[in-house]
This record gives structure tokens, C-alpha cells and sequence, in this order.
């Protein structure tokens, strides 16, 4: 399953900011019309670095697939910065 909402909230001890929830199924349209220079840099790194092309791209869908459920929490001098992937 591919990411389609990333949730996001920062906290500072004098400022707040409301979650915002990110649409990041519209990264698809432009993920879709640059695909073709997509693929041609993903073959020349395979060809460049000698590995196999066909598990560049598994890689690729994987770490894409694998990012619904990650959960990110930063606190730092007082700020609290929260994301996760839906």
C-alpha cells in the first residue's frame, strides 16, 4: 500500500501549530509525469554502479510501500515535532 496522508504537528513551549494533514497521494500526479526521467536516472545509476536494474526499482517500491505506519517524534531544547505516514 502506498502513503497517502502524512499527519504533521510541531509544538514549541511559546507557539503551537495545528496538525496539518497532507494529501500525499497528489505527489502521485507529478511522481507519474516525471516518470520516464525517473526511470532513465534509476538505469544509468544501475548501469553506472553495476546493479541489476529490476532491483533498483524493488528497492524503490518497497521503501515507498513501507512508509504507511512510520511515526517520527523529535524533542529538542523544549520543541516537539510529530510526523506519521498514514
Amino acid at each position: 500500500m502506498t502513503p497517502n496522508i502524512a499527519v504533521v504537528e510541531i509544538r514549541a513551549s511559546h507557539w503551537h501549530m495545528p496538525r496539518l494533514w497532507l494529501p500525499l497521494f497528489l505527489l502521485w500526479i507529478p511522481a507519474i509525469l516525471l516518470s520516464p526521467l525517473i526511470v532513465i536516472v534509476l538505469l544509468a545509476a544501475g548501469v553506472a554502479f553495476r546493479i541489476n536494474p529490476w532491483s533498483i526499482f524493488a528497492v524503490f517500491w518497497r521503501l515507498v510501500c513501507a512508509l504507511p505506519g512510520t511515526d517520527v517524534r523529535v524533542t529538542a531544547d523544549g520543541t516537539h515535532v510529530f510526523v506519521k505516514i498514514l
